[in-house]
């Protein structure tokens, strides 16, 4: 599976941006999704999963009720609404994709198998 990440860029604090992730390789719609990020110094920590079927979500709490995660399988592409930014979520945004994992397992980075390259969120204070 190839996941190729875009739609980073730089935007001031209290705006918004959409990532996208395409997928292409393997049939996309019966992966789980996850979006990770890393910021300067700091450990990759999870932002949000998505089910196959889009119908399960997962978020990060500190970006609960600011960041949407969807996913429109017919374009093998998984999004990250990003709402409100903050400075402090200045990172690389790295989507992810899980062939087995399910539920509370997708909270977990080793249950990922493939990984996109990563596109950059700088937001300006």
């Amino acid at each position: 599976v190839q996941l190729q990440a875009s739609g980073g860029g730089l935007v001031q604090a209290g705006g918004s941006l959409r990532l996208s992730c395409a997928g292409s390789g393997r049939t996309f719609s019966s992966l789980s999704m996850g979006w990770f990020r890393q910021a300067p110094g700091k450990d990759r920590e999870l932002v949000a999963t998505s089910s196959w079927s889009g119908g399960h979500t997962y978020y990060a709490d500190s970006v609960k009720g600011r960041f949407t995660i969807s996913r429109d399988n017919a374009k093998n592409t998984v999004y990250l609404q990003m709402n409100s930014l903050k400075p402090e979520e200045t990172a690389v945004y790295y989507c992810s994709a899980s062939v087995y994992g399910t539920g509370r397992y997708l909270q977990e980075q080793s249950r990922y198998d493939f990984w996109g390259q990563g596109t950059l969120v700088t937001v300006s204070s």
